[in-house]
């Protein structure tokens, strides 16, 4: 089992730490490249997957809701911390609610449970960045118009994937492969840019980092445990709910913190420490994920 364990995350944390060490070494500006990354090679995989003829949504109906309790749940309980701990509810919920199921959270699904988990893993994607781009924005302006959201190249893949999956239609077979290219690129894409983020952690302020790695994996484990006696999932969908509720804060909380002024230096503090505190937290829900 260690060793299996091993295999899984050594991929992953290894081209972490080489986006890491790259970062460090030659101070590059990803803007450019994670800009790409969700406004083409994320939504290529996601509408790749959903609009796939193997891909059966009725499938994972039980999956999305599961994740919708975590990402809910999840915030529920780290508002009362926030509360107790001084710092601002719209700073330290958010990043507790909308975890990294993309950059980190698709490539361990693949790694640890084959090809076949990409489906499973996308749709814990989609349910959690559609809560992102509408409920997390709602949160931090309750303003916005939703029009906003549906701008997103995210939102129109997932709408475009699902009209697909329903109404049973598909791509001619060149134009899915090349589709399908462009999404298998953001996966380590996706880690790269991680690593050399993490180059930004700040440790002056790093009370409120600390504090969310721990709440973060906590939280949802604490949901995860509350709802899979309830749920009939797969043994599969079981391992992957686990480590979805075990996922460290999202980086783009940090991006949605800047845009509304809401603390980014703070946000962006525990979204990174967050993400070292996975190095951790994951090995050890990747044991419970597998059995």
């Amino acid at each position: 089992m260690l060793l299996r364990i091993f295999g899984i995350v050594f991929p992953v944390f290894a081209i972490v730490s080489i986006g890491y060490v790259y970062g460090r070494l030659r101070r590059p500006d990803l803007s450019v490249v994670n800009a790409l990354n969700m406004a083409v090679l994320v939504p290529a995989l996601i509408f790749g997957v959903l609009s796939s003829r193997e891909f059966e949504i009725g499938r994972y109906g039980a999956l999305a809701f599961a994740a919708l309790a975590v990402v809910l749940g999840s915030g529920l309980l780290a508002w009362p911390v926030a509360r107790m701990t001084g710092i601002a509810a719209k700073t330290f919920v958010p990043p507790m609610m909308f975890t990294n199921a993309g950059n980190m959270g698709l490539p361990l699904a693949v790694f640890a449970f084959g090809e076949q988990a990409l489906p499973a893993a996308v749709v814990l994607l989609v349910v959690e960045n559609g809560l992102h781009f509408t409920l997390g924005t709602w949160l931090m302006d309750r303003r916005a118009h939703w029009l906003d959201v549906l701008r997103q190249p995210i939102a129109l893949a997932t709408l475009a994937g699902i009209v697909f999956a329903f109404g049973g239609w598909g791509l001619p077979r060149p134009l899915m492969a090349a589709i399908d290219m462009l999404g298998q690129a953001s996966i380590p894409l996706l880690l790269f840019s991680l690593g050399a983020r993490l180059t930004a952690i700040d440790l002056r302020d790093w009370r409120p980092g600390v504090l969310g790695a721990i709440v973060c994996p906590l939280s949802g484990a604490l949901m995860v445990l509350m709802l899979l006696p309830w749920l009939e999932l797969s043994a599969p969908q079981q391992g992957m709910l686990i480590m979805f509720g075990a996922l460290p804060p999202a980086v783009l909380n940090y991006l949605v913190a800047e845009r509304y002024r809401q603390e980014p230096a703070r946000v962006a503090s525990i979204v990174l420490f967050g993400n070292l505190g996975a190095f951790i937290v994951m090995p050890f829900a990747l044991v419970f994920a597998l059995r």
